[in-house]
């Protein structure tokens, strides 16, 4: 707050602690009203008789725009106070999630989804850039993990509370509830005080070059954290958008229990992997940087057969479901405190929130975007061929209404496959993270 020192004083993260809170509160919020479409989008598809695919677009909506703007973003993070941009864009972003419960149509609520991804996308750059600044690089894994409880958080609560709201009240009511908690945060964030820049205190002594983007882009193992970085969004954006219609359709579930297994499996299972994963990764980098790495390469290797089981278990099986999901989801969420630290520590201090911007751009484009809406259309494709292994051969969205269940079921294993990948992306990392640090610290 206000009486946050600069990072050379601060001794750690006890100097930090009431920013980092204010800090993880936004960012839940930020989750929470990012995830309420997932919560309720069955009932949504249900009303106006979509498909899977255009369920999956709404989801692309709001990650196209959000990955494109945080460019600019984060170049305004790096110049300018990071404060007043955090509680503008979360202001707007609520505001802007109240008004998705008027929409009347798929295309209003396309537009005002989109419009959101605006708002949002002023978070990560500024609220990771402060990080940078308010705590020391042997302890940032810890510090972002608290920032990062926001996604486990605001995930979690967003399954619960919008799943229990649409269930009593309407969909549309998820989305009224959401709205304005925003108007707090945002006066939150205006009083946080602006930490001290350290950015000629790292490598920014090295002569720049000419452009800071291709500055960033001549540092080998932000490639291979951008290649994470799409890789784990195409996942983790494909499992949220469907896991509440797949425990609908699979499990028979209404959409209120579907909120709670979803926020015990997909949500609040990530709080322990997080801090846990930031605990670890910071012991384990002062062996090294790579090895915070490599505990993410054995967390990911596991993480790929326990979503495997679990979408392997039978109609009817949601606690083995849910255990053996919330596992593999307590795994992945260690990435943010393993990868997010990585990415500080070969990037320059001066342009970290560019630098999270453009990783932001890919993840995101490349990764979120199309995560929902390819998932979609498989599930489509695979619902026909269900539908026609029946005997079904001709009819509209009632006719296949009873396979889509089996053909979402399907196209989710492409999630486990992409774990594994993830391990792949992750070594690779590893492997050039040494080199780079040196680089940065000469």
């Amino acid at each position: 707050m206000k009486g946050d020192p600069p990072p050379a004083s601060a001794g750690g993260l006890r100097g930090a602690g009431p920013s980092l809170a204010v800090l993880c509160a936004i960012n839940t919020l930020n989750f929470f009203d990012r995830q309420v479409m997932a919560a309720v989008a069955e009932p949504i598809r249900r009303e106006w008789a979509l498909g899977d695919a255009a369920v999956g677009a709404l989801g692309t909506a709001f990650t196209l725009l959000y990955a494109v703007v945080g460019i600019p973003f984060g170049r305004l993070a790096d110049r300018a106070r990071r404060t007043r941009i955090l509680a503008a864009g979360v202001f707007a972003w609520s505001l802007l999630t109240a008004l998705q419960g008027l929409a009347r149509s798929f295309s209003q609520l396309f537009v005002l989804r989109l419009l959101v991804g605006v708002g949002e996308a002023t978070c990560a750059p500024a609220a990771t850039s402060l990080i940078g600044d308010l705590v020391p690089p042997e302890k940032r894994s810890r510090a972002l993990a608290v920032f990062m409880l926001g996604l486990p958080l605001g995930l979690g609560l967003s399954y619960a509370v919008s799943g229990w709201v649409a269930q009593g009240w309407g969909w549309r009511a998820a989305f009224f509830v959401a709205g304005p908690p925003g108007v707090l945060c945002a006066a939150l964030a205006l009083a946080l005080r602006e930490p001290a820049r350290s950015a000629r205190s790292e490598s920014d002594r090295a002569a720049p070059l000419a452009s800071p983007y291709r500055r960033l882009l001549a540092i080998p193992t932000l490639w291979w954290i951008i290649a994470s970085g799409a890789v784990h969004n195409f996942n983790m954006y494909a499992l949220g958008t469907f896991l509440s219609p797949f425990l609908m359709r699979v499990h028979g579930l209404d959409v209120r229990q579907a909120g709670l297994v979803s926020m015990l499996a997909y949500g609040l299972s990530g709080i322990p992997g997080m801090l846990l994963g930031g605990v670890a990764g910071d012991a384990l980098r002062r062996g090294g940087p790579a090895r915070r790495l490599l505990l993410g390469v054995g967390l990911f290797f596991c993480a790929g057969p326990l979503i495997y089981l679990a979408l392997r278990q039978p109609a009817g099986h949601v606690r083995a479901f849910a255990v053996l999901l919330g596992l593999a989801c307590a795994s992945m969420a260690a990435y943010y405190s393993i990868v997010y630290a990585a990415l500080q520590d070969v990037v320059p201090a001066r342009l970290r929130g560019t630098a999270m911007a453009v990783y932001f751009l890919a993840m995101y484009v490349l990764g979120a975007s199309f995560g929902p809406v390819a998932t979609g259309v498989l599930s489509e494709r695979l619902t026909v061929r269900a539908a026609r292994a029946a005997g079904v051969l001709a009819g509209g969205s009632a006719a296949l209404e009873p396979f889509r269940g089996a053909g979402l079921h399907a196209a989710l294993l492409v999630v486990p496959a992409l774990a594994l990948l993830m391990s792949a992306i992750l070594w690779a990392a590893s492997r050039t993270i040494t080199a780079d640090a040196r680089r940065l610290d000469e």
